[in-house]
């Protein structure tokens, strides 16, 4: 597919809406929108399945997500009793997390490919599997080099669990729907890193923290028995490009009239020359290829290309600035849930609220309230608003127009991070330090899933790649902050620390104002160089 036809298009910018009542041609519409990207006329299509076959779809996405996550994050609220018992030091702990988020990051660069290629329910099964093996492990920790082992290699069999369902949504909704489903996705994500320790904290009053991690490892089991029976391949290869089907429909016109000329004046006994192809045979898949862990389909890249993605997701970083940026803002909202997470149990264990581990796990129901609500402002809200914009922008959708919605998230969070802060300094009543996390939540949780969906939106036939950019920033940035939370709280005190982090926050998400402005700019810029990508990653196939 050549380039040059092309460069003129901006990246993202897709006509959404049929504001004049008559449709493009070749374009597939549902209730006055049109389907972006355009469906084949493949039943087997991700994007033609039924409603009912695409919610259990994104449901075992919510299920490996929690399946994965909440074990692996259940020692929050338990810290202190962990270091009473092994007599590993909390900042070890907390150092070896920052460890596993380093690696939840840099495993997507071995993980991703191989699910692009190979496609992503084995890579989901694998993921699931390998964790239960190593929670186990975990209730054998005895030193804090152990601690760390364990850590590492969790975060890369993890890490599909931070890039891999943001390729598999896209794989199934169209992007009018994508807002919604990756606010579910980033709910769940969050979700269950916050349930984790709440039922932490009570399995180890009953059963001791042992038996907590043994917990984790028979949760990941069930989740791998529904997996393997539910989840079903939705790796697809389309002959499209997002945002280019109009231009390659009249392309498509333009050749086939030319074949139909060609053939009219070479054949003198044929007055007419049917321009249409034999139409496609689609075959169901049977049942024992629905449950094989890798599936061979037509189209799928060479083993070079699967190689190349390995490497590219450092070269995106710095050739489309909006990659970075999306990455920066998710990380930055990633600093703030590592720091309640690595001060939570810390400060309420110690006096004057000398809560028991329970009692440290009760305080994540305000951050799963704000996570809940976080969900449904990022997503299904964001999506509404999308659409209203894009139809006063005469039916065009702008990736920029997702943004709005971190102007509260900027003001929440730091409100939410000075309420902690303060509050915990002054020994405050309980309930005030849970409506805080609750609202700092709110915003770690929209904050997210805006990042993620503008980037999808932004360069939707290269995301595969770039969302793993976005989580090597992301990651790299919760690493640092894991590693350096404690000494930044314990040198400065929790107000001044958390008083700071609230401005950081504030400022550091307030730079949505610029790509509001700049952000089309930005994507014009990158024009030639993203087709290109688009192009090649299409001809791999």
């Amino acid at each position: 597919m050549a380039t040059q036809t092309h460069t003129g298009i901006v990246p993202g910018t897709v006509h959404l809406v049929n504001v004049s009542g008559e449709a493009p041609p070749g374009a597939k519409m549902r209730d006055g929108i049109q389907l972006v990207p355009r469906p084949s006329d493949d039943p087997e299509d991700p994007l033609n399945w039924s409603q009912r076959r695409k919610w259990l779809a994104m449901a075992m996405v919510v299920v490996y997500t929690f399946g994965t996550g909440l074990p692996i994050t259940l020692q929050y609220s338990i810290l202190a009793d962990i270091t009473a018992d092994t007599g590993i030091s909390t900042s070890t702990l907390v150092e070896g997390t920052g460890y596993m988020f380093l690696l939840l990051g840099f495993g997507c660069l071995f993980w991703q490919p191989i699910a692009l290629t190979y496609g992503r329910r084995g890579v989901y099964l694998v993921s699931t599997l390998a964790t239960i093996p190593l929670m186990i492990w975990t209730a054998y920790s005895k030193s804090g080099g152990e601690w760390y082992a364990h850590r590492i290699i969790l975060g890369f069999f993890v890490a599909p669990i931070e890039a891999l369902p943001e390729v598999s949504i896209p794989d199934i909704f169209f992007a009018h729907e994508r807002g919604g489903m990756m606010g579910l996705y980033v709910f769940s994500l969050f979700g269950s890193n916050f349930l984790a320790p709440l039922i932490g904290g009570w399995f180890n009053e009953a059963f001791g923290w042992k038996w907590t991690m043994y917990f984790g490892a028979i949760f990941c089991a069930v989740a791998f028995f529904i997996l393997f029976f539910f989840m079903e391949e939705t790796m697809y290869f389309r002959n499209t490009l997002e945002g280019l089907e109009d231009e390659q429909d009249e392309v498509a016109a333009v050749t086939t009239t030319a074949t139909v000329e060609k053939g009219e004046k070479s054949s003198s006994s044929s007055q007419t020359v049917s321009s249409e192809s034999p139409a496609a045979v689609y075959v169901k898949p049977t049942l024992a290829q629905k449950l094989a862990w890798f599936r061979k389909m037509d189209g799928r890249p060479t083993y070079q290309h699967m190689l190349k993605t390995m490497y590219m997701p450092f070269i995106y970083l710095w050739q489309f600035p909006i990659v970075l940026w999306a990455g920066f803002i998710y990380g930055i909202n990633l600093c703030w849930y590592n720091v309640l997470n690595g001060t939570a149990s810390p400060v309420l264990a110690s006096a004057p609220y000398n809560w028991s581990s329970g009692l440290v796990g009760c305080i994540y129901t305000g951050p799963i309230v704000g996570a809940a609500f976080g969900c449904y402002w990022a997503g299904s809200i964001a999506d509404r608003f999308t659409l209203w914009l894009a139809r006063r922008n005469k039916g065009v959708r702008e990736p920029e127009q997702r943004l709005w919605p971190l102007l509260l998230t900027a003001v929440l969070s730091t409100i939410g991070l000075i309420m902690w802060g303060v509050g915990a300094q002054n020994h405050v009543h309980w309930a005030v330090l849970a409506v805080g996390l609750g609202i700092l939540t709110f915003s770690v949780v929209a904050g997210g899933s805006v990042a993620l969906s503008y980037n999808i939106d932004c360069y939707k036939d290269i995301s595969g790649d770039t969302t793993t950019s976005v989580i090597l920033v992301r990651n790299c940035m919760g690493f640092a902050i894991s590693y350096g939370i404690t000494p930044w709280y314990t040198n400065m005190g929790l107000q001044n620390c958390f008083i700071m982090a609230g401005f950081l926050s504030l400022g550091c998400t307030l730079t949505f104002l610029f790509m509001i402005f700049k952000g089309k700019d930005l994507r014009r810029a990158s024009a030639e160089r993203y087709w290109k990508y688009a192009a090649e990653s299409s001809s791999a196939h």
